[in-house]
């Protein structure tokens, strides 16, 4: 099943991003928990090697903690700063300030050092669509500057935001790649929100869905939709889920539309259950 979503104005919103990092001295790249590397855009890895990069593992409430704990490593040996976190938790974002103000403050005082001014440090925060770079900064904020949306690319507009007197975030829109290289890579991408569904086949991708989730969590399968018998074929379970729900079309016939459209709604907002797709 090939996958790729790339509107016009993505590739003029990359333009502004290679003119922005101009602009900065922190890259702060929005990932999403549940598929690290899948929400991982490959484009951005040769733009901004010169600058300070912090890996935020965004929605972890919504990930498999052990195997977040591994991703944690990986950018860790790396010597990539790494953060995990629930934008919408308090307590995630208190730390996650300290953390980029420790690593500011550090910045500053190594410009001050070498030119004698007292520079304000401005930070990118980056991500594929719908992966929370918006919710963010609002929270890093505690104010509401930044549109957000549920609906990937509602961000289209250069957008800087003061936090504090010498620290600056800049909001940019969510960019995919031209193409997405395997299979899986586009499916995690539209399991999570990340691709508007208006160009895919929902009652594929759910089925894809299925498929995958019987091999990594099936118990989080039986246990939210009161699944028996997972030794079936995925378009046949997302048919018993809807009997299950009752969701019905004339004549008693199973409504598999409004089956797939829900298991993907309950993936993407957490309800399902806490699950990793990728390992490092």
């Amino acid at each position: 099943m090939n996958i790729n979503w790339y509107p016009g104005h993505m590739a003029k919103a990359k333009r502004m991003m290679n003119e922005n990092l101009k602009l900065v001295d922190m890259v702060i790249e929005l990932l999403d928990a549940r598929i690290p590397n899948s929400s991982t855009n490959p484009e951005f890895q040769g733009m901004y090697h010169s600058k300070i990069r912090v890996v935020v593992l965004n929605k972890s409430d919504y990930a498999d903690a052990e195997k977040t704990k591994l991703w944690k490593n990986y950018y860790k040996n790396q010597s990539i700063t790494v953060a995990a976190i629930n934008s919408l938790n308090k307590k995630d974002i208190q730390q996650l300030k300290k953390t980029l103000f420790s690593i500011a403050d550090e910045k500053q005082k190594e410009i001050k050092q070498r030119k004698g001014i007292n520079k304000t440090i401005r930070a990118m925060v980056v991500g594929i669509p719908n992966v929370g770079k918006s919710t963010l900064i609002n929270a890093i904020s505690d104010s509401a500057k930044a549109k957000t949306g549920d609906r990937p690319g509602v961000t289209k507009a250069k957008q800087w935001v003061k936090i504090n007197p010498y620290f600056e975030l800049l909001d940019t829109p969510g960019l995919l790649w031209p193409k997405l290289g395997d299979e899986k890579t586009g499916l995690h991408l539209a399991y999570t929100g990340s691709i508007r569904e208006e160009i895919m086949d929902m009652e594929e991708i759910a089925v894809r869905f299925l498929e995958e989730m019987t091999q990594l969590y099936p118990q989080l399968l039986t246990s939210r939709y009161r699944l028996e018998n997972l030794d079936k074929r995925a378009y046949e379970l997302l048919a018993d889920i809807a009997l299950n729900r009752g969701w019905l079309q004339t004549g008693g016939i199973p409504d598999i539309s409004r089956a797939a459209r829900q298991v993907l709604d309950e993936y993407q907002s957490g309800i399902i259950g806490r699950t990793t797709l990728e390992l490092p």
